[in-house]
């Protein structure tokens, strides 16, 4: 059921990114690999990243699928309204704060940056996304389910609104003490000014 609704909502979002050929895609993958290992991986492993991905687990333990369904209901609904406590709780908390520092430190490189805890619930984002739940998505399952130290490059997307070309690099967060998967954390990169 979450997937049905899930996949409906992206469908909307997928027709405003228009994918780019084979080669460019495949020219892309070292250049953003190497710049977030570099500049992202480092501040991964910040203690607030820890701290918040740990917190957020520990009150997401026992959420069931209606409960993770409930929630992002709640959250594209809130997307479109005008009061938004479930997202201002999200956008306002000092994760999020933190991203953007780094995306505005990013000279323009990074466009979006969004941390994602072991329920695939997004817990820290640069910039409202239109769903809560990521769980469904490359972005976590290629990362957090693959395993410690996993890097995931996305394809390269046209976005038609802002004409930039860019893709997602998307890394999982391992607990520093004991090498776990915690997280996953997903990061925007603008291809034109790499």
């Amino acid at each position: 059921m979450i997937r049905a609704v899930l996949a409906a909502c992206l469908s909307g979002l997928v027709t405003s990114l228009v994918p780019i050929s084979s080669a460019a895609n495949d020219l892309h993958i070292a250049a953003v690999s190497a710049y977030v290992d570099e500049n992202v991986r480092p501040w991964i492993h910040d203690p607030w990243v820890i701290e918040a991905l740990h917190n957020s687990n520990a009150y997401h333990q026992y959420l069931t699928a209606q409960d993770i369904e409930r929630l992002d209901n709640q959250w594209r609904m809130e997307f479109r309204a005008q009061s938004k406590p479930l997202i201002s709780a999200i956008i306002n908390n000092a994760l999020s704060v933190m991203l953007r520092e780094k995306q505005a430190r990013s000279d323009g490189i990074i466009t979006e940056i969004l941390v994602m805890d072991a329920k695939g619930l997004a817990i820290g984002e640069s910039d409202i996304t239109s769903d809560y739940w990521q769980g469904d998505e490359l972005k976590w399952q290629n990362t957090y389910l693959a395993g410690a130290n996993v890097t995931f490059v996305d394809r390269a997307e046209k976005d038609e609104s802002t004409q930039m070309l860019q893709a997602q690099a998307s890394m999982t967060i391992s607990d520093p003490e004991t090498g776990q998967p915690i997280g996953a954390i997903t990061v925007g990169i603008n291809l034109d000014a790499l």
